[in-house]
């Protein structure tokens, strides 16, 4: 999976301290725009899904847990990027969920 499959949730799993973490796979550089619109679409299908209750369905054990959406990044985000991302930061504590993203160094 990954930020161009707009429609599928990359990972799902629960980190150690029992946080259910979505987690948005994203390899594309940041040359233009378009990545940013992708970029939004993923987030956006990620907030449906939670907001719709279907990841109780997929993923029961996420029930009365907190929860957290990650975007792992291949490219570190450019200055446009990260005002986008602070933007999602607000949005999604807004509607209680906590957020982050990370460069993947390998």
């Amino acid at each position: 999976m990954s930020v161009e499959d707009k429609n599928k949730i990359d990972a799902i799993s629960t980190n150690k301290e029992d946080v259910v973490v979505l987690t948005i796979s994203d390899h594309l550089e940041w040359h233009n725009n378009e990545h940013l619109l992708i970029l939004q679409e993923k987030i956006n299908s990620y907030m449906d899904f939670l907001e719709s209750g279907q990841i109780y369905e997929s993923y029961p054990s996420a029930l009365d847990k907190k929860i957290i959406i990650q975007i792992v990044f291949k490219y570190l985000p450019n200055r446009i990027a990260e005002e986008f991302l602070e933007v999602v930061k607000e949005i999604l504590n807004k509607n209680g969920y906590d957020f982050k993203f990370y460069q993947l160094v390998v």
